[in-house]
């Protein structure tokens, strides 16, 4: 296990360790991140990373491959274009988390901010909590999950992703309509919940939502919701 302590060395001393990393499995131990931004950015191959506390903007972003944990609250762009592999939380996430993510899981087991997930490419989010206004934002394709709440404006101008919400939904943004849960859907709210570590959430409540379609193409009866 290669350890890092960021209280007396450098994230870009981690950053280029782990863009060197060999292909084959190896392990990264990161303490004392102090709120730092750009932790563990453009991590390659298959590698785990445990970072012990909490991190500033955009840990994990453009992430390929490796698996990253949290061990606290992280704050904006976490996650931000992930390509592949899994960025975990185990506190809270701000705002903009995953947002342009073509590939992966996210997982934030307590709450994020305002446009979580927005123009999702793919990427699949699970939020153990709630999430903040206009999350979806022209989200293309890829899941969102959300135990708790969603606020205003959910999925605005999105395109084929689907969001899964356990608890109220503020308001829906622009051709945004909740739409029938078929066995389906559930099959794939019990694989996501499951690969997040939450396979005991009662799926039951949940409601999903996406694209009413109208939006794909200019048309002046809708000139009023672009």
């Amino acid at each position: 296990m290669k350890k890092f302590n960021l209280g007396n060395s450098v994230v870009r001393d981690l950053n280029q360790a782990l863009h060197e990393s060999s292909a084959e499995k190896e392990e990264f131990l990161v303490s004392n991140p102090g709120g730092k931004h750009s932790i563990a950015v453009g991590a390659m191959y298959n590698t785990t990373v445990m970072i012990d506390g909490h991190v500033g903007y955009y840990c994990g972003g453009m992430n390929q491959n490796a698996a990253i944990t949290v061990n606290g609250n992280a704050g904006s762009g976490c996650a931000e274009n992930i390509m592949s592999g899994s960025v975990l939380i185990k506190g809270n996430a701000s705002q903009y988390c995953a947002a342009t993510g073509h590939g992966g899981l996210v997982v934030v087991e307590g709450n994020t901010s305002s446009r979580c997930g927005i123009s999702m490419k793919g990427v699949d989010i699970v939020v153990g909590g709630s999430i903040g206004n206009l999350s979806g934002f022209m989200a293309q394709s890829g899941s969102l999950v959300v135990c708790g709440d969603a606020g205003e404006a959910l999925g605005d101008s999105a395109y084929e992703a689907r969001f899964y919400i356990g608890g109220n939904v503020a308001s829906l943004g622009a051709d945004c309509v909740e739409k029938e849960m078929e066995d389906e859907h559930r099959t794939e709210l019990q694989k996501l919940l499951a690969q997040a570590g939450m396979q005991g959430v009662d799926i039951s409540g949940f409601r999903r939502f996406g694209s009413g379609r109208k939006l794909y193409n200019f048309n002046i009866d809708n000139a009023g919701d672009y």
